[in-house]
């Protein structure tokens, strides 16, 4: 079983498609490259959405060691009911805050509008608003993936290892299949439960943090469900072409955040892919 995860669709690096080429399987390598089109909508406030336009798919499958883009794991249990993997990830929620932009603004409706926080008093002088900088996690945990005729089924759970904000998820997708001569599509669905921890310390706005244009802001645990399609077409052994499509939806806690501006995020990409 394949114990790559479709859980971080449009996280740089992750492979958009699940098409297979009889090659793969005869190789512990597996390399592709997408080209195409394809954005993620930014939920924070004064933030650019991520484009996609080139993706890199490479993992390697030993006999129980794998990589597998950004995620590396020890499988320790695969057998026909179900595969349990051992998984070190990078947590994907930073990904926003590397498209934010500080600016100038003057407190009153204008910026009560658009930064979704009570305003108080106009001020004189514009003041700086900056969305607060957050650092990338490397989390431990495990996964179990199961699938068969009722469709394919995965249960995670990640621990922050690195300390950085010492929370964990708790992932459930589950998907089903239909594949017909050349054509692949597959739809899911699932949610990630996200601890105070994990919140509060990329939605949060601390007290050093704050300032009349950023009140504090303290997130507790929430539920983000997400929706997603993907689907493709095997043109030859090695090209495919491939469209995919996600949404989520920020849990009440984050998305009640001064530092959010839309709880919904989307995400498309549409383009080919090519298969060594």
């Amino acid at each position: 079983m394949n114990a790559a995860s479709v859980a971080s669709l449009f996280l740089v690096g992750v492979s958009l498609f699940g098409v297979a080429a009889d090659a793969s399987a005869q190789s512990p390598w597996r390399l592709g490259v997408a080209l195409g089109h394809g954005v993620r909508t930014n939920p924070l406030i004064q933030s650019d959405d991520i484009p996609i336009a080139l993706d890199l798919d490479i993992a390697w499958f030993g006999e129980r060691f794998y990589f597998d883009n950004f995620d590396a794991g020890f499988t320790v249990i695969d057998n026909d009911a179900m595969t349990v993997n051992a998984v070190g990830r990078i947590n994907s929620d930073r990904v926003f805050f590397g498209k934010t932009d500080t600016r100038l603004v003057t407190i009153g409706a204008a910026i009560g509008q658009a930064t979704n926080f009570a305003v108080g008093a106009p001020l004189a002088q514009p003041t700086e608003l900056t969305v607060p900088d957050r650092d990338y996690a490397v989390e431990l945990g495990i996964e179990m993936l199961a699938d068969g005729r009722w469709g394919q089924l995965q249960l995670a759970a990640h621990q922050d290892a690195s300390g950085t904000h010492d929370g964990y998820e708790v992932f459930l997708d589950y998907g089903y299949g239909w594949r017909r001569q050349r054509w692949s599509v597959e739809p899911s669905l699932g949610f990630a439960y996200k601890s105070d921890e994990l919140n509060d310390y990329y939605w949060g706005v601390r007290p050093d943090e704050a300032s009349a244009a950023l009140p504090e802001y303290q997130a507790g645990s929430g539920v983000n469900p997400h929706l997603k399609l993907a689907a493709s077409y095997q043109l030859t052994r090695h090209w495919a072409v491939a469209v995919s499509a996600e949404y989520e939806r920020l849990s009440t806690e984050a998305a009640a955040s001064p530092i959010v501006a839309d709880r919904d995020v989307v995400g498309y990409f549409a383009g080919a892919h090519y298969r060594f």
